[in-house]
């Protein structure tokens, strides 16, 4: 993870490389410079907190662009938040919004048809790269004075007490906070050292990304369609690409990636239809195993977990990264407001707080997309007709229609103030 590195002015921006930066207390140490930490880095400094990123990645390695290469749909509501943290300006020109989403099950003539223009005067949310993400949240921790960055370096322990806790790091030195906050990720090395339990599910599935040039425009239409491996999503990206996320038995996975580039094509061509024309993959294809991760318990003392460390999801219904960003807005709110009577972040009542507020919603998308998955991940005749039967009826009923899409927009429930376009 990059940032800033020490000279005799202060902090500047280094993309070229990491000077390790010491500093012996923090008030928030934040493990893990993935999109989730970074953004919890700019959420946490904005709320007046003086806060270190650590991450075990050197910056070569974040900013290559062979290092992810996923995309992630920004619902509505994550735009606004992410606007507010001064990031989504960076990102916008090179984000494709979404006007329409049809959801269909193989080549049944029954669907399910959204329409940004039922519900609102602007997009359903947009598509954009993670590098593009990741590029924007770099720049945005590098502009704020109250974020250090130390990498690469790696958590080799972790010291808990009521006043605070210890992070003894893996290139001698330690860090002191009042909060450790973990977003290493759905393998998360703080949540273990914690000894918070989670439940993991291994689906057998592999999703395969890549990025497809096609001859016709695809007019901001996000397309989902369910296979019997499972789903299959052509995300509008800038110009006339779309980026594939295509879900795929694990073992025919493993073949798939080691076709040549012309059988790769057919075996993409095939799924993918000629509706946009021809397509000529860009870029390299990835491979990802897909499961679900749900931790027993968000906190523990004087720690929080966030996005992938508390909960990994089905990618179905692309809402992985909004459900971290949901995270961070709730905790950033939470010790905002703890800060402004005085108090310090870490206490116990303060996460208790974070966590009542981010379990349901996390519960229930997870069992959303699990539910969704393993529904539509199967070719039994009678169910295939009950879902497409049940895709059509949600179509041709307009008030049930309306709340699914305020729903893929992230604009129902109790939205955290930076969701609202507000600061902390």
């Amino acid at each position: 993870m990059p940032g800033p590195g020490l000279d005799k002015a202060g902090r500047r921006a280094d993309l070229a490389g990491m000077t390790k930066y010491h500093a012996a207390a923090t008030d928030i140490a934040i493990v893990g410079g993935g999109m989730n930490g970074l953004t919890a880095a700019v959420a946490l400094a904005g709320a007046g907190f003086a806060v270190t990123l650590i991450d075990a990645h050197a910056a070569q390695d974040v900013l290559d662009a062979g290092f992810d290469g996923r995309v992630s749909s920004i619902a509505w509501s994550s735009k606004v938040m992410l606007e507010t943290l001064g990031v989504w300006q960076a990102v916008a020109p090179r984000a494709e919004p979404i006007l329409e989403i049809r959801v269909s099950d193989a080549d049944a003539p029954l669907y399910l048809h959204y329409d940004h223009a039922d519900v609102a005067d602007h997009p359903l949310g947009y598509i954009a790269e993670n590098r593009v993400l990741r590029r924007a949240l770099i720049e945005r921790v590098q502009a704020l004075p109250a974020i250090a960055v130390r990498a690469p370096v790696r958590v080799a322990g972790l010291d808990r007490d009521r006043d605070g806790a210890t992070l003894r790091l893996d290139d001698g030195t330690g860090l002191r906070a009042g909060l450790v906050v973990a977003c290493d990720g759905a393998g998360s090395a703080l949540r273990d050292m914690a000894g918070i339990r989670h439940l993991t599910h291994r689906y057998r599935q592999t999703g395969i990304v890549t990025t497809v040039e096609h001859e016709r425009p695809h007019r901001g239409i996000a397309h989902e369609r369910f296979l019997k491996a499972g789903p299959f999503a052509i995300l509008p990206l800038p110009g006339r690409r779309s980026s594939l996320v295509w879900t795929e038995d694990e073992t025919v996975a493993r073949r798939i990636m080691e076709l040549d580039a012309a059988a790769f094509l057919d075996e993409l061509a095939w799924r993918f239809g000629d509706f946009l024309g021809a397509l000529a993959p860009v870029g390299p294809r990835w491979a990802y195993p897909l499961s679900l991760v749900l931790a027993e318990r968000y906190t523990a003392r004087r720690l929080a977990l966030v996005g992938d460390a508390a909960h990994v999801i089905h990618p179905i219904a692309g809402q992985g990264y909004n459900l971290g960003l949901r995270d961070t807005a709730a905790l950033a709110e939470v010790l905002a407001d703890m800060r402004r009577l005085g108090l310090e972040p870490g206490r116990d009542d303060a996460l208790e707080r974070y966590a009542r507020w981010r379990r349901v919603d996390n519960l229930m998308l997870v069992a959303v997309t699990d539910s969704l998955n393993r529904l539509f991940s199967n070719d039994i005749a009678p169910v295939r007709l009950a879902r497409d039967l049940g895709l059509a009826a949600v179509d041709r009923l307009p008030p049930l229609k309306r709340l699914f899409m305020r729903h893929a927009m992230g604009t129902v429930g109790r939205l955290p103030r930076l969701m609202r376009g507000e600061t902390l």
